[in-house]
């Protein structure tokens, strides 16, 4: 476990806050919002737009978030991020028609698309020999949030109704804002983050980022592991019913997936800082893809739950490797922007995830899709793998 003073203290604070601010994030994200859009009369088709309306706006704005915080400083940065994240809770009170709800999601994206990248970087100094570990705590308590806030807002939604949740994803803002504000910790973020780079050094660090082929396939594998999991998210529910699944059920094997992961990743993080990354990597992806071969093949609950805890077990492999080994290839330079990189490439997985796995369900059938989902995670595999080779014959 990661210890020490103030590097220790800073790193209680932003697992704190980030625990928060995505209790509250998906609070309103899953099962709130498909639900709200359909009650504000929106069709099939843009309910799937404003679900990933946010998506969307982390795309667009991770990289310059992660090259803003460079030049201007973590802390100021976060700040931007956990403002978003108090405040655009309040906005869904006042929604009455579906544009209203798509414009408050592109805004309320700028939360995660601020935060995510320059909080990982932060984290990623604060430890750097231990910096799997430290990534794989930070995630897992990030996760429990997202966990419990899916969870605990369809429990409100049934209870109270949606503006009950509105409410108290207002006032877990209002904790944030506390947690962030009184905490000594913020200065020590600055400490840790404040080299300041001047914009021809920024610029010319963006681009040897863009052009370092493996901080590039690192991303991208974590981008597919995110596709898979975006289809996975949109289509298990579909095929659990169709299989004779009830909807509690598919509820659970989601349940298992996210505990297993949330149990998984300090472990895989400090293994991967003793054994290397690429080792986990590889071996993520590949429990991911055979996940889903494995899927197709099921019928009953049960055989169903060991490709959702495969998956998990992968998910949280390659969560806890991939972000350290882009960080160790940064070398410690626009460590902002190399997050932005990995965070973009993160959300354009996430966001494609179910549209690809859509139109081939429509074309090929659940079965193919599964197969062809494993086959796109193990072709990525392979140019990683080629791209490390070449790294070590060069080394």
């Amino acid at each position: 476990m990661v210890t020490g003073n103030g590097p220790f203290r800073s790193f209680l604070v932003l697992c704190a806050v980030g625990f928060l601010a995505f209790l509250s994030y998906d609070m309103i994200r899953a099962p709130l919002l498909p639900l709200f859009a359909e009650h504000l009369g929106a069709s099939p088709g843009l309910v799937g737009f404003v679900v990933g309306a946010s998506t969307l706006t982390g795309v667009c704005l991770k990289l310059p978030a992660g090259v803003l915080s460079d030049r201007l400083g973590r802390r100021r940065l976060m700040w931007a991020g956990v403002t978003v994240f108090a405040v655009a809770p309040i906005g869904y009170v006042f929604v009455t028609q579906v544009w209203q709800l798509i414009l408050l999601r592109f805004l309320h994206g700028l939360a995660t698309a601020i935060f995510t990248p320059v909080t990982l970087a932060v984290v990623a100094d604060l430890y750097p020999a231990q910096r799997g570990e430290t990534i794989g705590w930070y995630s897992a308590l990030r996760q429990s949030g997202t966990l419990l806030g899916r969870t605990g807002g369809g429990a409100l939604i049934d209870a109270f109704g949606f503006q009950a949740v509105f409410t108290v994803c207002g006032a877990i803002g209002l904790v944030i804002l506390g947690v962030f504000g009184v905490s000594s910790a913020g200065n020590e973020h600055a400490a840790v983050s404040e080299d300041r780079l001047a914009w021809p050094r920024l610029r010319a660090g963006l681009i040897e980022i863009l052009r370092h082929p493996l901080i590039i396939a690192s991303s991208l594998m974590q981008g597919l592991q995110m596709m898979a999991d975006g289809a996975l998210m949109a289509f298990l529910p579909l095929y659990g019913l169709s299989a004779g699944l009830t909807a509690t059920q598919v509820g659970v094997l989601f349940g298992l997936q996210g505990v297993v992961s949330i149990l998984t990743r300090p472990a895989m993080g400090r293994l991967s800082d003793r054994a290397g990354r690429p080792p986990l990597i590889i071996g993520g992806l590949v429990a991911c893809a055979a996940a889903f071969v494995l899927l197709p093949m099921t019928a009953t609950f049960l055989a169903m739950a060991v490709p959702a805890l495969l998956f998990g077990i992968g998910s949280a492999v390659v969560a806890s490797s991939t972000s350290a080994y882009v960080a160790d290839l940064s070398g410690g330079r626009s460590m902002g922007a190399t997050m932005g990189v990995f965070g973009m490439w993160m959300d354009i997985g996430h966001a494609s995830g179910p549209l690809a796995a859509g139109l081939l369900i429509a074309a090929i059938g659940y079965r193919m899709t599964f197969v062809a989902i494993a086959g796109a995670l193990l072709a990525g595999l392979a140019l990683f793998a080629v791209l490390e080779r070449v790294k070590i014959s060069d080394g």
